[in-house]
């Protein structure tokens, strides 16, 4: 490709994005399907304005080894040993089962065996981009659906490395057992070789690349540690994506992870948009024409097959019925890893040229369905009896509490709250919706429990008929309107202290019921205030009283705009 065109085609894309994304949220189906409908307007198959989709898929992949690098970052080594049991649980069983039936079902349409491995095992790999990209913007990641999502996900990613290695062996009729030890031997030491590199040498380097006190080259140097990290995992058979995902978990303890984390955010946020551009471009609505009956069948059949196993693989690992079809419908397309894998097979004669157009069509058409999937379930629940009957709680609640505090969020401002009741001696029950936060905070000693504090029959079980207060803790806004209305509407008498996001959130808890709202935003400005006055020699007696004259202003404003608004209804 010559620069003009180059710049032609980048124009373009840039183009795209900017006009269909907008539109997109606007319409409230999200940045993915307005990627993948501004792709399919660009592409061979819409106005042809990019043709050579192969040139840009290549700088497209990097969007996804970004991803999975800023998602190892957030992986601490506590997080990922709490994720072990759903990682290698449902995520194994996922793969297992999921691959096995997808096999069988290949082998009876009339593949051969060993193909009808590759494409089974193939096809039950999901989507890291989509899934990840969607829970994201949702900001669903550190829910229970993120979490199960992400642990089927990662497994998944580790999946990979023993199918590309299968490939010759099938190819080659079971007769290459060296080939085999010698792929393990090579990925196991740079495994080994990058961790090591990670625990005693990387801190050092970046030392004394931040020690230059130049932000470009510290930006290169992050760009260079994914990639390069990336780039040896792919030589030694792994793919770029868990490589990258194992350069951010070395970072993950780093002092310098936020950094790296803000450098990085930018080049992801790109190139992953790309990524689900080229998905649309790709495409191939001729093969969908002329096999219509064919491809809509498998097509049809996959997402059944998928969302099927995943359904039931939840519910026997104990998730409720709601968490279970918001992660069978995520996960229900097929991924990314799949062009990969094909292709490979496609090199090595396992699969022919048409099988191979065949299922590039399929897994994009996967690919692009699930937004849509996942908008029209979650409007289906959020209208249906189902938001109403969440998951059990875990660990039963004691009855006999009176006269405590229920604390509604476990979060981080949970958890403060939590430690200075525990030292105080005030008697609580924390409730939370986060299974490995409940999990976690059992671990170390905080009475808390499983359950959503939205729903009337938590609170009658936390005791909220004999408690002393409600704290309302919650992270999402929207929830936290919710439980404020709730208690007030059937505890009418029991004092409510709220966290609020600003001023105006504030007022609207207050309206809904609560006693006091506190804004975070407020306390955040007023403790930097003070650091500000008392670098400017002020007294401790004079700061304490100009910063509660000025809470108290801010408050007392709040409370007159809230009588206001409930005397003029």
């Amino acid at each position: 490709m010559d620069t003009a065109h180059v710049i032609y085609d980048i124009l373009a894309l840039l183009t795209a994005a900017v006009i269909a994304i907008p539109l997109f949220h606007r319409l409230g189906l999200g940045s993915v399907l307005g990627y993948l409908a501004a792709g399919i307007v660009l592409g061979p198959w819409g106005f042809s304005i990019i043709v050579d989709v192969a040139e840009i898929s290549h700088f497209a992949e990097f969007g996804v080894v970004f991803l999975l690098f800023l998602i190892g970052i957030e992986m601490k080594p506590s997080r990922l040993w709490i994720m072990r049991h759903w990682v290698f649980g449902l995520g194994l069983a996922q793969v297992t089962v999921t691959g096995i039936t997808l096999s069988v079902v290949a082998n009876l349409l009339g593949l051969p065996l060993p193909t009808a491995i590759i494409v089974g095992f193939g096809l039950a790999l999901s989507s890291t981009a989509f899934g990840l990209q969607m829970l994201s913007e949702k900001g669903e990641l550190a829910s229970v659906t993120g979490r199960m999502a992400f642990s089927v996900l990662l497994l998944q990613d580790l999946a990979v490395i023993p199918l590309l290695t299968l490939i010759p062996i099938l190819s080659e009729g079971f007769s290459s057992s060296d080939s085999i030890k010698n792929s393990l031997t090579e990925a196991s030491l740079a495994i080994i070789a990058v961790i090591i590199f990670g625990r005693y040498l990387l801190n050092p380097l970046l030392d004394r690349v931040a020690a230059c006190r130049n932000s470009e080259v510290f930006i290169a140097a992050a760009v260079l540690l994914v990639l390069g990290v990336a780039k040896l995992m792919e030589m030694v058979g792994i793919s770029m994506a868990l490589g990258a995902f194992l350069a951010g978990f070395m970072l993950a303890e780093s002092h310098y992870r936020h950094q790296i984390e803000a450098d990085i955010q930018p080049f992801r946020g790109i190139l992953l948009g790309l990524f689900f551009m080229t998905v649309g471009m790709s495409i191939n609505f001729g093969s969908l024409i002329s096999q219509a009956p064919l491809v809509f069948s498998l097509f049809i059949i996959l997402l059944l097959i998928k969302f099927t196993s995943l359904m039931v693989l939840c519910r026997v690992s104990g998730l409720d019925k709601l968490n279970s079809i918001r992660i069978s419908v995520l996960l229900s397309q097929a991924g990314e890893f799949g062009f990969v894998l094909f292709g490979y097979a496609t090199l090595s004669g396992l699969i022919d040229t048409f099988l191979f157009e065949l299922l590039t069509l399929i897994i994009s058409m996967t690919m692009a369905i699930t937004p849509l999937l996942v908008t029209g379930v979650e409007f289906w629940i959020k209208h249906s009896k189902l938001a109403k009957h969440d998951a059990p709680e875990i660990f039963e609640i004691p009855e006999e509490n009176t006269n405590h505090v229920i604390l509604a969020g476990f979060g981080r401002v949970g958890q403060r709250i939590a430690t200075l009741m525990n030292v105080a001696r005030i008697p609580y029950i924390a409730l939370d919706y986060d299974h490995e936060q409940v999990l976690d905070g059992r671990d170390r000693g905080y009475p808390v429990y499983f359950g959503d504090a939205r729903r009337i029959e938590v609170l009658r079980a936390a005791g909220a008929e004999r408690a002393r207060m409600l704290l309302v803790s919650l992270d999402n806004a929207d929830y936290a309107n919710q439980l404020v209305m709730l208690a007030r509407q059937h505890f009418p008498f029991l004092p409510i202290h709220a966290r609020a996001k600003d001023r105006d959130h504030c007022d609207l808890l207050l309206s809904k019921g609560a006693n006091n709202a506190v804004s975070e935003t407020l306390e955040a400005s007023l403790r930097l205030g003070d650091l500000i006055l008392r670098d400017h020699g002020f007294s401790q007696k004079r700061r304490t009283r100009l910063l509660s004259d000025c809470r108290q202003n801010y408050y007392s404003w709040i409370k007159k705009i809230s009588r206001t608004e409930k005397i003029d209804n």
